[in-house]
């Protein structure tokens, strides 16, 4: 079953769910890639790469994961550019866990993984993405 992107509100103020656009031929990496997650042999901790596709963030040239994980830290987790214009990034956290997370897009935007396990409502007004390790 597909996942779609975060909540957003229609222009009647209602809840509507969007799914990124594609071209004629595209293929749906974001939904295919998602959050990996691979658990050693101890189960202490989890490998998570993280992707965000290059339709989330076209013309981006930084973006940051930042959550509970990094203490929010927009500087600790700097995700790699791939060529396609998509951005990855591979962290190990510890397992047993559920955190909440964005990604901060050239220091000034706010996007949420459209694959995450969950969205929850932040102090902001907004949702931060979830993922449960």
């Amino acid at each position: 079953m597909k996942k779609m992107s975060p909540t957003k509100t229609a222009k009647n103020g209602s809840a509507a769910k969007e799914e990124p656009s594609k071209s004629a031929g595209q293929k749906d990496v974001a939904v295919e890639e998602g959050l990996k997650k691979t658990y050693p042999k101890n189960r202490d901790t989890c490998k998570v790469v993280f992707f965000l596709p290059a339709e989330a963030v076209p013309d981006a040239r930084k973006v940051a994961i930042v959550g509970d994980f990094n203490q929010w830290d927009h500087n600790a987790n700097i995700m790699k550019k791939q060529k396609d214009g998509s951005f990855q990034l591979a962290l190990e956290i510890p397992a047993n866990h559920e955190y909440r997370f964005k990604y901060l897009v050239d220091d000034t935007k706010w996007e949420n993984d459209w694959c995450a396990d969950k969205y929850v409502k932040n102090e902001f007004g907004g949702e931060d993405s979830v993922i449960q390790v």
